[in-house]
Formats: structure tokens, sequence, C-alpha cells
């Protein structure tokens, strides 16, 4: 096979940082099936991989990317065959293993998902690990009684990747959702993929007292520290908070009366290691209940030369919603 482009991330003199190098597929990872990539995306994981912002690679050089889909092009196990369209995200793709930001992608076989009818492999990407996240929360929490019409539910850090599609998701479900942010410009937005109200974080009172005024039936939070503990304080009896990320730390300090006054359920949301049934069944949510309906408005295409800017602006907050990187010749 000839060379192709990937984007390959170094370790040097004490500094992190990525570059385009022509790689060859017996310098990739091992796997049992290769495939032709088309689209990846950026995560904020990825972002904090690649400028060394987080300690998330383990073995340098690595090729970055923990999403990509494309097309089959030799596998030897046989639940996959030749010109299937797949997704590969999670596990240890670019992380400890070589990752979706190449124009071809090989991989262990347990980790490979066929693309389910109803989705693209654009719109694979398009919702990526953030995509797989948001509707692995709701998953979860409808496990434990979400329903439309039980009171209002909260999107904390409302313009980031898991959160808008989590919205949009929601929006959908018939959920009254109330999208928080720090970004005031960003109401409109928000407003157009679904939310029913926004919220200014710059206007919001936290108050002092282990059980503040109850508001929340469910929440989704990207954000951690001192706004979950504020979200703990402010749940509705029997409320549900989805955990998944930690940009604004990862401390967490309240108290237990949230939890055994008024019942409220904190779930954490692991989406590297979900067991495979389960990764299927959200996936194929997402080609059909779970589809966002403003994919176009959330999305954005780039190129791999386009990543190193994007990830230094995703890493300072700059960015909304989602970012395709396309990958095919």
């Amino acid at each position: 096979m000839e060379a192709f482009k990937a984007y390959r991330i170094f370790s040097e003199n004490e500094r992190v940082a990525g570059r385009i190098v022509e790689a060859r597929l017996e310098e990739l990872s091992p796997g049992d099936v290769v495939f032709r990539a088309e689209y990846s995306s950026v995560n904020f994981k990825d972002a904090l991989a690649a400028t060394g912002a987080g300690r998330i690679i383990r073995g340098f050089p690595r090729i970055g990317g923990i999403d990509a889909a494309g097309k089959v092009v030799s596998s030897s196990d046989a639940r996959f065959k030749a010109g299937e369209a797949v997704i590969c995200t999670s596990y240890d793709f670019g992380v400890g293993h070589d990752g979706g930001y190449s124009q071809y992608c090989r991989v262990p076989a347990d980790w490979v998902v066929s693309l389910p009818a109803g989705l693209s492999t654009f719109e694979a990407m398009a919702l990526g690990t953030a995509g797989y996240t948001a509707g692995l929360a709701i998953e979860l929490l409808e496990m434990n009684g979400l329903a439309p019409g039980g009171g209002k539910v909260l999107v904390n850090g409302a313009t980031g990747g898991v959160a808008t599609l989590a919205i949009d998701m929601l929006a959908r479900q018939g959920h009254h959702v109330v999208a928080l942010t720090g970004k005031e410009a960003e109401a409109g937005f928000l407003q157009g993929i679904g939310a029913s109200e926004v919220m200014l974080r710059q206007k919001l009172e936290m108050g002092t007292r282990p059980l503040e005024k109850a508001l929340w039936a469910a929440a989704f939070d990207s954000v951690g520290g001192e706004q979950l503990a504020w979200l703990t304080r402010t749940m509705q009896p029997g409320g549900l908070i989805a955990s998944f990320g930690n940009a604004g730390g990862i401390e967490l300090k309240t108290t237990v009366l949230p939890f055994i006054l008024r019942g409220v359920r904190l779930i954490g949301v692991d989406s590297a290691l979900t067991p495979m049934p389960l990764r299927r069944k959200i996936w194929g949510r997402l080609a059909s209940d779970l589809k966002p309906r403003h994919l176009q408005a959330i999305a954005r295409t780039i190129e791999l030369h386009d990543l190193p800017g994007y990830f230094e602006a995703m890493v300072k907050g700059k960015v909304r919603g989602r970012a395709v990187v396309k990958l095919s010749r």
C-alpha cells in the first residue's frame, strides 16, 4: 500500500506537538481490521492530547484522534467484510494505539461497530465520541426514570460538543431544555438547536446552603467542580445528574444532604469502555430516535492541516459544537 497522510503527535524537547506525516500501513499499531478513514472528529480529549495540556497519550510518537469512520479494506475477523462502512471510537484509539487522524486505520475488531442504517460516515463523525457520550448519558438517565414532562433539564457547558448534541437530542425527545453557558453571544445558536431557555453563567447565583431551591428534574454536566456541586444542591427530589466532563475542575465539594433528603442520583458516564452490546444499541439510537436534527448547524468540516489551530482554540474555550475532519483524498 502506498504512503498516506496522518497527523502524528510527538514529544520532543519536553514539548508535545503534532504534524502531518507520510505514514505506511506497516507502521500503524497492530489490529484485525484495516479501514480507509473518510472522516474523524475533534473532541476535547483530542485537544488535550495533541497540545500536551493533558497527559492523555501513552507512548510517543502517536497518531492522534479518538474517532474515525470509513470503509473496510481488509479484515482477518469474519464479522467485518471489505467495503463495509464502520465506526471506531474510544477504547485505546488515539491514546495507546494509533488513532483516527489518518487516511488508513488498523484496529482490533472488538473496537469496531458497523455503521447503522440511517447514518453516513460524515454524520457518524459529526456525532463521534461526543454524540455517543450524549446518547449514552440519555440512555442511562432513562434507565433511572428520565422522561419528557418530568421537569426542566439543564445542560451545563452548553456550547461544548457533547452539550450541543445533548440539547438537540433532548429537545427531539420532548424535554424542556435549559442551556447554561458563559457565552451570551451564543444564545441564538442554542435556541436554534432546541434550548427552550438560555441561562448565563455570569448571572448565576449558586448560594451556599447544603440545599438550594429545587429547579431541575435532570442535568447534564461537562464542567464538574463548583458548578457540579451547585447542581447537586438544586435538583428536584429524585433528580438525575449525568457527569461526563471536568472542564471546570476535578474536585467535587458537596454534602450528602441532596442524596439522602432529595434522593438525587449522580450518574457517571464512561464512553471509553462501554460493553459492546450497549455500544451498538446507542449507535442504533443515534441513527434513529436520538439522531440530532441540527447536525449541519452544530458541525463544521476542517482538514488535517487545520488541527493545530483548532486544538488551541478548543483548549481556550473558543469553539462551539463539533469539528469533523475530512480525511478522504
